[in-house]
């Protein structure tokens, strides 16, 4: 009993692949307030490129979530399905 409720809480507090769709989550969170600045500061050029990187950020996040967490279920739902 006591292993596996140290296997559940290890699985619980277990930060594998976080990291890559935090990062692009930063990204996105730096570029909407470099966004605002520029709008605030009737600054096109920060404007541009505030939205410019938040864009990027928001595309970046779903496709590394994408490809760090679904791949791995697809992975494994064909496997169960015994196609590989």
């Amino acid at each position: 009993m006591n292993r596996l409720l140290s296997n559940l809480r290890s699985i619980h507090e277990d930060e594998t692949g976080h990291v890559e769709v935090g990062m692009a989550s930063l990204v996105a969170g730096i570029g909407a307030v470099v966004l605002a600045i520029g709008a605030a500061g009737d600054s096109d050029l920060a404007a541009y490129l505030g939205g410019a990187v938040l864009g990027l950020g928001i595309l970046a996040g779903g496709f590394l979530r994408h490809r760090s967490i679904d791949y791995d279920v697809y992975a494994r739902l064909e496997k169960l399905e015994g196609n590989k």
